[in-house]
């Protein structure tokens, strides 16, 4: 059936034609304006640019025809002084009283040197710069005062000069000496007027030209017919007068003199077009007079043509635009007439005119077929296809209604699946109320369908954990629902919206799903990933993560780090079941005192960890004090053995002491350490002056180190002599130790020792020593090598094995292998350091004991001790020459080790003062900067034991 369409009122159009016309007309328009300006400004810039060189090359005519003026001038004078006569008149000494008595033939040249050659005044001036002949000059007028200052400046320099002045009259002056036997009888001086040049200017150049001098001190009544107010000044020579005046005026008001010389300036007179410029007059000498040349050229008929080409460019432009907006007119009537008769049509097929539209359009094919054509057949076509659609929907309809029996069938058959499903569903309408529950929910619910419908979901399953339908269109949240018999069930409710066509809809799906036995699961995967399964404590990821809870919440507190001492002896003496049963004793012990006050946690072997909020630092360290007291009290027995309880106790406060839980764990760590090393108490509070966390990077890095010079071979073996005072002879050295850089500079002891004492590597370091120095020992003879041990490696076990397979490997003599160790490590412990140097000497090697008399209790022990040689320390010899306590200590020291069959040997001899001191004492060697500084092993004994002995390895 015919489909209609509301009409809609007619609006007044422009037609499609009219609208393209216009538009193009336009950017013609502007195209045509936007050329002709382009042209006139290029063609002013072409005038421009040639003016400003026309100019520049008559200021080049101007300043040649004042240099050949001033140049000819010059010449002139100089020919006048050559006369024969001029120069012995004037060495005949008594002045002449007329120019005739002075030379006849210079007063007989005078008149003609005015009429041809333009010469105003003529002066000649004998020796002592009295002016002897004077022409030119008014009666009784004296030569004005700088004639003189020439004339002095041309006798003193016997060069001659060319001036210009300017005052009232611009003349240009030659000056030049008068010559006779070789000498200057006198000077004789030119002058004339510059108005010439300005005449001759103008015959040679196109413009008029004027001589304009500045006198800002003459008045306006002096010069009253060619004075100019505005640039103060006087024109003294112009040529074309009637014309030339007034535009000088003009130009006068409009600006300086010396605006002009930088830009010309343009003037009309009588609709003639005229260009002003200035040229600065100067001598020879580069000096400037207070005077402008000032060139007026007329340019009415470049500015004309410029007008003309404009114009013309103009014409052209606007009779291209008509001629195309013709021919654009002529091409579109006929097609646009068409395209009206397309658009009557469109119309009527919205209300179903299909036959109308057959006979609008005909279907004639042409030989060349356009745009419109494809128009005109496409809209044929188009009323063919609606024709179709709209028998089509008539089909449709039919089909239609069959689809929706079928929907019915599959809605009872959805219907009958959501009820034997066993899962929870139930759908809510727009309001939030519950329009349908499926069976399995109303049996669990013990409750019929009544009761259910039109209530609220949270009335029912109660508050959910947070999440609403306004927060997405799909989402799932977990409930507690309560069966009748009381048994509660943890249900997943998945809720999303019930689409109702395109338009958005409240009402919604919700489909629940019982996961109360894979919570349960989950819950105990969770405490099995928080605990720790000996001791049932947090372990370490839960503390971190309770830590960095903390840190986000901007709490503070401080962490507690605990490491139990001599755990390990528990674990060698008593077993690791005994080990296990004290750190669950300890756990125990700290979960009855501090679980309500934060989080207890095991980090791992015999670590401990506390997190404790709200603490400040006195308050920490009375928690630590408390902890020792309680572990001292524990009492842990195990295989009938009595074992003591102690820990070793870190304190760092958060968060000042790091942002994050790596960096609190890292200061902790360096806390416990100290706490550790300290001899007064078993806690350590880091404080923020100490610098832990840089410290503990410089130890991380310094172990890394220590641990690649030990695998890489970056230890370098250096020597220091040890001195025979009696005979200044060597047979002994001190083994030093020195690592090697990345950039090949050696790094100090003092830098890595320190680390590995306290990360234990120091042993390896004493090994590494040994070998090198033992294989080097093969290969030396009659020389001693002194080698310092650790504290730690007096507790080395193996070092006795691992000394004599060295020594058996290499072959080398044990008696010239000296073992050092420090008073202070051999008196700590005493019985153990005693039993390694007796070994040692077993083997056949010599002992010494270095660093004496630090600490006078080691007497005591001086005689037990198994040792060859007593190394004096230094701190007493250096301030022998100056403390008499020292000498007295010294001595002392070498009586007793005299005493006790034992060699001295004197450290740090810095000057040879101390040297018949230490023999008066008997002190056998000596070893200090004096006697010899330490230097590689290789530049003593022309070969290094690392390279050669780990190349054979």
């Amino acid at each position: 059936m015919p489909v209609t369409s509301p009409s809609r009122p007619e609006r007044l159009r422009l037609g499609l034609t009219w609208r393209v016309v216009t538009l193009t007309s336009l950017l013609l328009v502007a195209l045509a304006v936007l050329f002709t300006y382009l042209s006139h400004t290029n063609l002013t810039r072409q005038f421009t640019a040639t003016r400003e060189e026309q100019i520049e090359r008559q200021q080049r005519e101007l300043e040649f025809a004042i240099r050949r003026s001033e140049k000819g001038l010059q010449q002139l004078a100089g020919l006048i002084a050559a006369s024969p006569d001029l120069g012995p008149a004037l060495e005949r000494g008594a002045p002449p009283s007329t120019p005739e008595a002075l030379s006849p033939a210079l007063a007989s040249l005078w008149p003609s040197l005015q009429l041809e050659a333009g010469i105003e005044q003529m002066l000649v001036y004998d020796d002592r710069t009295r002016a002897v002949m004077s022409l030119g000059l008014e009666p009784g007028q004296s030569p004005p005062p700088h004639y003189r200052r020439w004339v002095e400046s041309v006798m003193s320099r016997e060069l001659p000069l060319s001036p210009l002045e300017c005052s009232p009259e611009c003349r240009q002056y030659a000056v030049v000496p008068i010559l006779a036997d070789g000498g200057s009888a006198g000077t004789l001086l030119l002058s004339r007027s510059l108005a010439d040049v300005a005449r001759q200017t103008r015959e040679i150049s196109t413009s008029e030209v004027a001589l304009i001098s500045v006198d800002t001190n003459a008045t306006e009544a002096t010069f009253q017919p060619r004075r100019l107010d505005g640039w103060q000044g006087r024109v003294q020579a112009v040529t074309n007068a009637s014309q030339s005046l007034p535009l000088l005026q003009q130009a006068s008001r409009k600006g300086s003199l010396e605006a002009l010389a930088q830009q010309p300036l343009r003037l009309e007179q009588q609709g003639r077009h005229l260009e002003l410029s200035a040229v600065p007059l100067t001598s020879s000498t580069g000096a400037r007079a207070p005077a402008y040349f000032v060139l007026i050229s007329d340019i009415t008929t470049q500015i004309h043509a410029i007008q003309l080409d404009t114009r013309t460019q103009m014409m052209a432009s606007l009779f291209g635009w008509l001629s195309a907006e013709l021919l654009l007119l002529a091409i579109l009537l006929r097609p646009m007439a068409r395209l009206r008769r397309v658009a009557s049509v469109l119309p009527p097929l919205a209300s179903g005119g299909f036959s109308q539209a057959r006979e609008a359009l005909p279907l004639s094919p042409r030989r060349l077929p356009d745009e419109i054509d494809v128009l005109e057949s496409s809209t044929l076509t188009l009323a063919d296809k609606l024709e179709r659609l709209q028998r089509q929907v008539a089909q449709r309809g039919d089909e239609l209604a069959r689809r929706i029996d079928e929907l019915a069938r599959e809605r009872d058959f959805v219907s009958n699946l959501i009820d034997t499903a066993q899962v929870h569903i139930l759908t809510l309408d727009e309001e939030g109320r519950i329009d349908m529950v499926n069976d399995y929910l109303k049996d669990q619910l013990g409750a019929p369908s009544q009761e259910l419908l039109g209530r609220r979901f949270d009335d029912i399953f109660g508050a959910g954990s947070g999440a609403c339908e306004s927060c997405q269109p799909v989402y799932q949240e977990e409930r507690t629902l309560t069966l009748p018999d009381g048994e509660p069930r943890t249900i997943i409710w998945y809720h999303s919206p019930l689409k109702s066509g395109a338009e958005a809809s409240l009402a919604r799906i919700s489909v629940g799903l019982d996961i109360t036995e894979r919570k349960a699961a989950e819950a105990r995967l969770t405490w099995l990933a928080e605990r720790d399964p000996l001791t049932e404590l947090y372990n370490r990821r839960y503390f971190l993560e309770s830590l960095r809870k903390a840190l986000a919440r901007d709490e503070h507190g401080v962490v507690m780090l605990l490491d139990l001492d001599q755990f390990k002896e528990v674990n060698e003496l008593s077993g690791h079941h005994a080990g296990d049963r004290m750190l669950h004793t300890v756990a125990r012990l700290l979960q009855q005192e501090y679980a309500h006050r934060g989080v207890i946690a095991r980090l791992g072997g015999d670590e401990f960890a506390l997190l404790l909020h709200g603490v400040d630092d006195d308050h920490a360290i009375r928690v630590a004090q408390h902890l020792n007291q309680l572990f001292e009290s524990l009492g842990f027995v195990a295989e009938g053995r009595r074992h003591r309880v102690t820990a070793s106790i870190g304190i760092v406060p958060f968060p000042t002491e790091g942002a994050t839980p790596a960096d609190l764990m890292a200061s902790a760590d360096v806390a416990m350490y100290k706490a550790k090393a300290s001899n007064l108490q078993r806690w350590h509070l880091l404080a923020t002056l100490e610098n832990a966390r840089d410290e503990l990077n410089e130890r991380v890095y310094w172990v890394d180190r220590i641990r690649r010079a030990l695998v890489e071979g970056d230890f370098v073996l250096m020597v220091q002599p040890i001195v025979r005072l009696e005979d200044r002879s060597i047979r002994h050295y001190e083994v030093l130790l020195r690592m090697r850089d990345d950039d090949g500079s050696l790094i100090s002891p003092a830098r890595f020792i320190p680390v590995a004492e306290h990360s234990g590597q120091i042993v390896a370091i004493d090994r590494w020593v040994l070998h090198h120095c033992v294989h080097a020992l093969a290969r030396l003879e009659g020389i001693s090598l002194a080698v310092n041990l650790s504290g730690q490696s007096l507790h080395d076990e193996g070092l006795k094995q691992y000394l004599a397979n060295l020594l058996a490997v290499s072959q080398a003599d044990p008696h010239h292998l000296v073992l050092e160790v420090t008073e202070t490590a051999a008196v700590t412990d005493f019985s153990t350091a005693r039993g390694v140097l007796q070994s040692v000497r077993d083997l056949g090697c010599r002992t010494a004991l270095d660093d004496f008399g630090v600490g006078f209790s080691s007497f005591h022990y001086l005689g037990q001790l198994p040792v060859d040689y007593i190394k004096i320390d230094g701190s007493f010899i250096r301030s022998l020459a100056t403390n008499p306590d020292s000498r007295v200590i010294v001595k002392a020291v070498s009586d007793i080790a005299t005493g006790f069959g034992k060699q001295a040997v004197a450290e740090f001899v810095d000057q040879e003062a101390l040297i018949p001191l230490l023999s008066s004492y008997n002190i056998t060697y000596g070893q200090g900067y004096h006697l010899g500084r330490p230097v590689p092993f290789k530049e003593v004994f022309a070969f290094d034991p690392v390279i050669d002995i780990d190349s054979v390895n």
